[in-house]
């Protein structure tokens, strides 16, 4: 059974940072690209970040670009997000996947999803 952890979210001030964590459990970590998307109440699930299979190649959505870095530790199964500069607009629960396919900003070429984590943003 595959497992997706999320962990890391909590409240923070404008101007702030958080590290998310994300831990997978049930498949060969190695061999999936692995993702980040958020959603905020009312909104859709939007693409943050995706980085591939062997941690070489990343890819930002624009509205995080310079500000969030994601990385992974494939010894560990964990893929990480560090988040710098945040803003109210960050404001989401942040959701961790991973795809079979190369990396993907479309959340529906995910096959896996983690619970979620809620990353707070006050002004």
């Amino acid at each position: 059974q595959v497992q997706l952890v999320e962990s890391g979210g909590g409240f923070v001030q404008a101007g702030g940072s958080l590290r998310l964590s994300c831990e997978a459990s049930g498949l060969t970590f190695r061999r999936y690209a692995m993702g980040w998307f958020r959603q905020a109440p009312g909104k859709e699930r939007e693409f943050v970040a995706t980085i591939n299979s062997s941690g070489g190649g990343t890819y930002y959505g624009d509205s995080v670009k310079g500000r969030f870095t994601i990385s992974r530790d494939n010894a560990k199964s964990t893929v990480y997000l560090q988040m710098s500069s945040l803003k109210p607009d960050d404001t989401a629960v942040y959701y961790c996947s991973a795809t079979h396919r190369p990396m993907s900003v479309a959340k529906n070429e995910y096959d896996y999803w983690g619970q979620g984590t809620q990353v707070t943003v006050s002004s």
